[in-house]
Order: C-alpha cells, then structure tokens, then sequence
C-alpha cells in the first residue's frame, strides 16, 4: 500500500494549511521532516526541515495518529503549518522527495477509510453530499448521513434479518415438510412494512437539485419580470411583445435555506411561429413535471397542480388593483407581495423535501431497500421455508450493497472523485 499525501486545507494564502501524510510510511516520512513525532493523538510543535539539506520549512503544529484508530485506518501524520504559498509549496516538495510517497488522488483518504473499514459506503456518500452542500438544507440532510444515522439503521435491520435466516435454517434442518413458520412470515412482513415507510420518504436528489417552481401564464403576464425582481437582477428578457420568451430559463435560489429552481417560461397560448410553438410545448411539460406552479394568468384557467399558488402580478396598475379572491397581488416594479410569495413558495418545499436533519435517501439507496421490501414481500407469499431461506439471503445481499460490504466495485471511482484532492 503506497502512502499518499496532500494538502487537506484551502487553498493558499491562508492563516494556517495542513498536510496529511497517510500510509504505512507516513510516521517515517514525519519524523524525517519534523524529528521525533508526538505520542498518539497529541500536539506537538515541531521545526520542520528539509530532509535533503537541513533547512527550515516552517514552524509548525504536528499530530500522530496510529492504525487502526485514525480517520483512515492508517498511520497518518498531520502538520499544521504557516498557509503562504512557498511554505505548503515547500513541505509538499519535501514530502515529495520521500522514498515511498506519492500525492494523494481526489477522494482518496477518504476511500481508504471505506476500505480499511472506518466508514461504510452511506457515510462516504454523506460526505460527499456534505462537501457539495449549498443550503442549509442540505447541510443538515448530508450530515445525519455522514456520522451513520442509515448505517445505524440498516445495522438494526441486519440483525433482524439474520435472526430470521437462522430461524428458516433451523426449520430446514429440523422440520421434515420444509412447511414455513408462520410467524417468520409476519416478521418479515413487519420488516418489509418499515422499509417501504422509508422508501416512501421524500428523496435527497429533490433537497440537492433543488424545487422545481415554475412560473407559467399567458404571454405578457409578467413572468419575466417577476423572475427577474425575485432573483434581484436581470435574468430574463422584458418587452412589451407577447411571445418574447421562446425557452424555459432556469434561476437557482435558497430560500429560507430550502434549495429552489426557479424557472421562467413561454407564454402558454396557441401559435403558428414554429420556435415560439417549441417554447409552448416545452413550457406545458415543465407545468406538469413542476413541484411548485406559480401561475400568472386568470384564476379558472390555472392548471391542476398539487403545489399551485395563484398571483395577481401587475397589481401596482391602477386597473389591476382589484385582487381576485384566492390570488395574492405582487408587483414586479414596486416589490409588492414578493416577500409574501417567496415565503409562500418556501412553505410548500419545506413539505415536499426531507424533514429538517432526517435521513433523506438517494436513488442507489432506495434501490437496495426496494429489492429488500421485493424480497420480503415474497416470503409472505410463499409457504416454502428454503424459498424463504433464499429470499432472506437476497435482503442481506441488498444490504450489503447498501453498505458497500459486496457488489459496489463499478460505482466506487465515481463517489470518490466527486471528493476533492486531499479529502
């Protein structure tokens, strides 16, 4: 196994930067650079020299961490060094110049900490959600993953499900008619109930791509400018000529630290221009696939949407300033009723995403433990106690995919690149 290092801080120029050295010579590369190292998980403050020439580096804060119980499994060795350019330059062009060391690839401390067993494959992915995280949101959702809540939860559930494989073994091995019992069929419809409960959970990929809220209506209804005085810039072309917007744009927000994309679209109306008929069609499918419509035309002909709220724009115009009755009245020029519409939009995505700090799963999860449901769900159906065997052995299967203990090797180099260099 090489020993890799890398710099696992910002970029610099920074107040402080740190250095980790993993691997089987780290401690040897450490000592090589800074003299004697600390005892295990211990600070000491080190001169750090150049291994070649003896010169000083920088004076620097250095930590041992020992195999197996470091963030890796490894031994690692930290420093904590001054963050200019020519002193980071400088410790890793001495640590370059170590027999044995090589620089880390992007993810890979982090991936040696699935391998070595330290983390499971949830918490990897925790952690990259948590690195990407741009909401609030998002933040809460990445770290209940990241320190094991679903790794504690398919923990609970592989337990369950081994007590149930033992008990089919043993009526395998003692019963004579391979009849099932039946209250192994009630547990494992016990079990499959709870996992459908979490499948049926909002999924992460809605919190991390964002709310799909789209702002649809007639040609000249004020979709554009409303988009543009929510995003507080100009985002979206405004003229007087209906038909001015031919394609859907797309405006990422956070509100209220809930990840939203905001899309403007083509005024829906019949037309013979053949672009702006593209920009209709394509304007009713973003309606039907939205999760928020804000609808900008007359009241009776908003389309049947769950998330649907229903605006009066225009309303500082003295001959709209009548406001239809369920319609909130907003104005693109003078700010009116924007606040209220954005927490409106806000109250609507809060339902539709994960519970604020739940775990949240994403598509590969929710795979494994719909094959696991499948699975049980089959054992209910059956009176064949070695069906019911085998049907056990493809849900602890399911969950070791879950895991990453078995059958992840293809999606491994994808999760870890998503990591940057030095995590």
């Amino acid at each position: 196994m090489d020993t890799i290092f890398a710099l696992s801080s910002g970029r610099p120029p920074a107040a402080i930067s740190i250095v980790r050295v993993s691997g089987p010579n780290a401690h040897r590369a450490g000592m090589a650079i800074a003299g004697p190292l600390p005892d295990a998980r211990t600070v000491a403050v080190r001169e750090l020299r150049d291994p070649q020439s003896g010169e000083l580096i920088d004076e620097a804060v250095v930590l041992r961490f020992d195999e197996p119980a470091s963030s890796t499994g490894e031994d690692i060795v930290e420093f904590q060094c001054h963050g200019g350019r020519a002193v980071v330059d400088a410790v890793l062009s001495a640590l370059g110049a170590s027999k044995g060391l090589r620089v880390a690839q992007p993810g890979e401390f982090t991936r040696r900490a699935f391998e070595n067993g330290r983390i499971d494959l949830t918490e990897a992915e925790g952690l990259a959600d948590l690195i990407e995280a741009e909401t609030e949101s998002q933040r809460k959702a990445a770290l209940a993953l990241a320190e094991g809540g679903l790794k504690n939860q398919i923990n609970e559930w592989q337990g369950q499900v081994l007590n149930l494989s033992a008990r089919a073994e043993r009526t395998i091995d003692y019963d004579e008619d391979d009849q099932a019992d039946p209250t192994l069929a009630k547990a494992c419809a016990e079990l499959e109930r709870e996992l459908r409960d979490w499948l049926a959970r909002p999924r992460v990929e809605l919190l991390k791509d964002g709310v799909r809220v789209v702002v649809a209506g007639p040609p000249n209804a004020g979709k554009s400018s409303l988009i543009n005085a929510i995003a507080g810039q100009e985002r979206a072309i405004v003229t007087d000529v209906p038909g001015t917007t031919r394609d859907h744009i797309e405006v990422p927000l956070a509100v209220d630290g809930v990840p939203i994309l905001l899309t403007d679209t083509a005024g829906l109306r019949h037309t013979l221009d053949q672009v702006e008929a593209i920009g209709v069609e394509r304007a009713a499918a973003l309606v039907e696939a939205a999760d928020v419509v804000v609808w900008l035309g007359e009241p009776d002909d908003a389309p049947p949407a769950p998330g649907l709220i229903k605006v009066h724009a225009k309303a500082d115009l003295p001959e709209l300033s009548r406001t239809p009755k369920g319609s909130l009245a907003v104005s693109s020029v003078s700010g009116a009723g924007v606040k209220a519409l954005l927490e409106r939009i806000g109250e609507i995505a809060k339902m539709l995403l994960p519970g604020e700090g739940s775990i949240a799963l994403n598509r590969r999860q929710a795979d494994q433990i719909a094959e696991a449901a499948d699975a049980l769900r089959a054992i209910a159906g059956s009176a064949d106690v070695v069906l019911a065997a085998e049907n056990l052995r493809v849900v602890r299967l399911a969950f070791d995919r879950l895991t990453g203990r078995a059958g992840v090797e293809d999606m491994l180099d994808a999760l870890f690149g998503r990591f940057c260099l030095g995590k």
